[in-house]
Protein backbone atom coordinates (compact mmCIF):
# COMPACT_ATOMS: atom_id res chain seq x y z
CA UNK A 1 0.00 0.00 0.00
CA UNK A 2 2.83 2.37 0.81
CA UNK A 3 4.49 1.86 -2.58
CA UNK A 4 1.25 2.65 -4.45
CA UNK A 5 1.10 6.01 -2.71
CA UNK A 6 4.69 6.72 -3.72
CA UNK A 7 3.89 6.00 -7.38
CA UNK A 8 0.77 8.15 -7.15
CA UNK A 9 2.74 11.04 -5.64
CA UNK A 10 5.47 10.79 -8.28
CA UNK A 11 2.80 10.43 -10.98
CA UNK A 12 1.23 13.71 -9.88
CA UNK A 13 4.49 15.56 -9.27
CA UNK A 14 5.92 15.03 -12.76
CA UNK A 15 3.05 16.72 -14.67
CA UNK A 16 2.98 19.58 -12.14
CA UNK A 17 6.71 20.16 -12.59
CA UNK A 18 6.29 20.11 -16.37
CA UNK A 19 3.59 22.79 -16.12
CA UNK A 20 5.80 24.89 -13.86
CA UNK A 21 8.79 24.72 -16.23
CA UNK A 22 6.59 25.34 -19.28
CA UNK A 23 5.30 28.56 -17.74
CA UNK A 24 8.87 29.74 -17.07
CA UNK A 25 10.00 28.86 -20.61
CA UNK A 26 7.10 30.65 -22.26
CA UNK A 27 8.04 34.14 -21.08
CA UNK A 28 6.32 37.11 -22.67
CA UNK A 29 7.91 40.36 -23.83
CA UNK A 30 6.01 43.64 -23.89
CA UNK A 31 6.80 46.90 -25.71
CA UNK A 32 5.39 50.33 -24.89
CA UNK A 33 6.14 54.01 -25.32
CA UNK A 34 6.21 56.24 -22.25
CA UNK A 35 4.94 59.81 -22.02
CA UNK A 36 8.35 61.11 -23.19
CA UNK A 37 8.29 58.98 -26.33
CA UNK A 38 10.90 56.53 -25.05
CA UNK A 39 10.39 52.88 -26.09
CA UNK A 40 10.54 50.26 -23.32
CA UNK A 41 10.74 46.46 -23.35
CA UNK A 42 10.03 44.25 -20.33
CA UNK A 43 8.69 40.85 -19.39
CA UNK A 44 5.85 42.52 -17.49
CA UNK A 45 3.46 45.07 -18.99
CA UNK A 46 3.22 48.45 -17.27
CA UNK A 47 0.06 49.20 -15.33
CA UNK A 48 -0.17 52.77 -16.60
CA UNK A 49 -0.20 52.33 -20.39
CA UNK A 50 -1.17 50.02 -23.17
CA UNK A 51 1.62 47.64 -24.05
CA UNK A 52 2.04 45.55 -27.16
CA UNK A 53 2.80 41.85 -26.53
CA UNK A 54 5.64 40.80 -28.84
CA UNK A 55 5.89 37.37 -30.41
CA UNK A 56 9.47 36.13 -30.17
CA UNK A 57 10.64 32.88 -31.69
CA UNK A 58 14.21 32.38 -30.53
CA UNK A 59 15.15 28.86 -29.58
CA UNK A 60 18.12 27.36 -27.76
CA UNK A 61 20.25 25.11 -29.91
CA UNK A 62 20.01 21.54 -28.65
CA UNK A 63 23.14 20.37 -30.48
CA UNK A 64 26.33 21.97 -31.73
CA UNK A 65 26.79 22.89 -35.37
CA UNK A 66 30.10 24.23 -36.67
CA UNK A 67 30.32 26.28 -39.85
CA UNK A 68 32.30 29.06 -41.42
CA UNK A 69 30.86 32.48 -42.09
CA UNK A 70 32.06 35.40 -44.15
CA UNK A 71 32.81 37.71 -41.21
CA UNK A 72 30.67 40.42 -42.80
CA UNK A 73 28.90 41.93 -39.82
CA UNK A 74 30.32 45.41 -40.20
CA UNK A 75 26.94 47.13 -40.08
CA UNK A 76 25.22 44.71 -37.74
CA UNK A 77 27.80 43.38 -35.31
CA UNK A 78 31.47 42.93 -34.63
CA UNK A 79 33.78 42.52 -37.59
CA UNK A 80 36.64 42.41 -35.06
CA UNK A 81 35.99 38.70 -34.56
CA UNK A 82 37.03 38.03 -38.16
CA UNK A 83 40.28 40.00 -37.76
CA UNK A 84 41.58 38.34 -34.58
CA UNK A 85 40.68 35.35 -32.43
CA UNK A 86 38.12 37.39 -30.54
CA UNK A 87 35.04 35.61 -29.29
CA UNK A 88 31.62 37.15 -29.92
CA UNK A 89 28.51 35.49 -28.54
CA UNK A 90 24.89 36.24 -29.39
CA UNK A 91 22.70 35.07 -26.53
CA UNK A 92 19.63 35.69 -24.40
CA UNK A 93 19.30 36.16 -20.66
CA UNK A 94 17.11 33.06 -20.21
CA UNK A 95 19.29 30.63 -22.23
CA UNK A 96 20.88 27.92 -20.08
CA UNK A 97 23.36 26.91 -22.81
CA UNK A 98 24.44 30.58 -23.07
CA UNK A 99 25.08 30.63 -19.31
CA UNK A 100 27.13 27.44 -19.64
CA UNK A 101 29.25 29.04 -22.41
CA UNK A 102 29.78 32.23 -20.36
CA UNK A 103 30.83 30.20 -17.31
CA UNK A 104 33.31 28.26 -19.47
CA UNK A 105 34.79 31.48 -20.93
CA UNK A 106 35.10 33.04 -17.47
CA UNK A 107 36.64 29.92 -15.91
CA UNK A 108 39.21 29.67 -18.71
CA UNK A 109 40.06 33.39 -18.91
CA UNK A 110 38.72 33.71 -22.46
CA UNK A 111 37.66 37.29 -23.18
CA UNK A 112 34.42 37.59 -25.13
CA UNK A 113 31.90 40.17 -26.20
CA UNK A 114 28.25 39.29 -25.67
CA UNK A 115 25.14 40.68 -27.34
CA UNK A 116 21.66 39.88 -26.07
CA UNK A 117 19.55 39.29 -29.19
CA UNK A 118 16.38 40.34 -27.36
CA UNK A 119 17.62 43.48 -25.62
CA UNK A 120 20.42 44.88 -27.80
CA UNK A 121 19.60 46.50 -31.15
CA UNK A 122 23.09 45.62 -32.39
CA UNK A 123 22.54 42.02 -31.25
CA UNK A 124 19.13 41.84 -32.96
CA UNK A 125 20.53 43.13 -36.26
CA UNK A 126 23.49 40.74 -36.21
CA UNK A 127 21.29 37.78 -35.24
CA UNK A 128 19.04 38.54 -38.20
CA UNK A 129 21.97 39.02 -40.57
CA UNK A 130 23.44 35.70 -39.42
CA UNK A 131 20.05 34.09 -40.16
CA UNK A 132 20.33 32.42 -36.78
CA UNK A 133 17.49 30.27 -35.55
CA UNK A 134 18.62 29.84 -31.93
CA UNK A 135 21.11 30.85 -29.27
CA UNK A 136 23.92 30.85 -28.50
CA UNK A 137 25.73 31.75 -31.71
CA UNK A 138 29.47 32.01 -31.05
CA UNK A 139 31.87 33.55 -33.56
CA UNK A 140 35.64 33.08 -33.51
CA UNK A 141 37.52 34.49 -36.48
CA UNK A 142 35.66 33.24 -39.54
CA UNK A 143 34.16 30.28 -37.73
CA UNK A 144 30.70 30.02 -36.27
CA UNK A 145 29.30 27.69 -33.62
CA UNK A 146 25.56 27.29 -33.16
CA UNK A 147 25.07 25.97 -29.64
CA UNK A 148 27.98 25.25 -27.29
CA UNK A 149 30.26 22.39 -26.39
CA UNK A 150 33.58 22.95 -24.62
CA UNK A 151 35.36 20.35 -26.79
CA UNK A 152 34.07 21.86 -30.06
CA UNK A 153 34.87 25.37 -28.88
CA UNK A 154 38.45 24.38 -27.99
CA UNK A 155 38.98 22.95 -31.48
CA UNK A 156 37.67 26.17 -32.99
CA UNK A 157 39.50 28.56 -30.65
CA UNK A 158 42.90 26.93 -30.26
CA UNK A 159 43.43 25.75 -33.87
Amino acid sequence: MQSNRSYCTVGLAVPLLCLLFWSVASAEIYKWVDENGKIHYDDRPPQTSNAQRLEISIETYSSVEMQSYDGELTSAGDNESAKRKNVVMYSTEWCGVCKKAKAYFDANGIPFREYDVEKSQKGKRAFKKLKAKGVPVILVGKQRMNGFSAASFEKMYYN
